[in-house]
């Protein structure tokens, strides 16, 4: 049997004109006491990724782990004024959890207007039940272009907080592990959150729109 040939493929990335589209409808929809938050989910999971170890030269490294390979869901929003961040643990992300999302951001957000959620075009962001869900909340989705993370700040916090907390050691539980990572969202400063998402970089891409067309409110 013969393995077919491996492909590197470079990672699309988001053309201006995809951008700019996003932006002007931002513009054209928003009213005074809405909210633009970016919403993202990540997969937790008890064994480890192997990110760096020690070993003796010439020898195999070992890593214990123990227990089947359980896993959690982590939806999480971070608002891109005040990187305030929202984390909720499921154990799935089909679309009565995102589904569940929706409400907890609406209720942590039960005084603001429109919310506009900048996210992917998962199954369960697009399935009917959850749009007309959304509506209802007065939630809006904003599609972010296919196969483009590095346009998502949440997913940015996800990259850090798997290097920093879901590698190299097993959790002593998958409820210990997803626990001590929404913790650690959720005690980032302000400054850290906008710092480890990319959003305090001159080639953010909403920086102008951030600093110039939003006023405070």
């Amino acid at each position: 049997m013969e393995a077919a040939p491996l492909c590197l493929c470079r990672a699309r990335g988001a053309s201006a004109a995809e951008k700019g589209g996003i932006t002007r409808r931002l513009k054209a929809g928003w009213h005074r006491g809405d909210r633009l938050l970016c919403l993202d989910w990540t997969l937790l999971r008890l064994f480890p990724p192997l990110r760096a170890t020690w070993a003796l030269k010439g020898t195999q490294a070992l890593v214990p782990i123990t227990g089947r390979n359980a896993k959690r869901v982590l939806f999480g929003a971070i608002d891109l004024r005040s990187a305030r961040r929202v984390v909720l643990i499921r154990t799935r992300a089909g679309q009565a959890d995102a589904q569940a999302f929706l409400r907890t951001l609406r209720r942590r957000y039960r005084g603001a207007g429109w919310l506009w959620l900048l996210t992917d075009r998962a199954s369960a962001h697009t399935a009917p039940q959850t749009q007309a869900l959304a509506a209802r909340l007065r939630i809006r989705f904003v599609w972010l272009p296919r196969q483009t993370p590095e346009l998502s700040p949440m997913d940015q916090l996800w990259r850090e907080l798997k290097r920093l907390i879901a590698a190299n050691r097993q959790a002593a539980s998958i409820d210990a592990l997803a626990a001590e990572a929404a913790e650690w969202v959720l005690r980032l400063t302000p400054q850290q959150a906008f710092r480890k998402a990319g959003m305090l970089s001159k080639r953010f891409w909403l920086r102008t729109l951030l600093q110039n067309f939003w006023r405070p409110t």
